[in-house]
């Protein structure tokens, strides 16, 4: 069985778990809380090894990422 798999199957079982909007509200800030951590162990090792820089950040604050309309 997949690493995929077994985390469809633990969700499962965390979901079931979930009886009031309480619940669900915190479950979906811990999955939120997860992959935001995540990120951020990505994004220093970026800085740690020089990939990204404070001018790196501020480019990419002034990229405009909209895809053109077509006319």
């Amino acid at each position: 069985m997949s690493y995929s798999e077994l985390a469809k199957l633990e969700l499962w079982d965390a979901v079931n778990c979930i009886n009031s909007q309480s619940d669900l509200d915190e479950f979906k800030n811990l999955i939120a809380k997860f992959f935001a951590d995540k990120a951020q162990k990505a994004i220093d090792t970026l800085w740690e090894n020089g990939s990204i820089d404070e001018a790196t950040i501020e480019d990419w604050g002034k990229e405009h990422m909209r895809t053109p309309y077509k006319q």
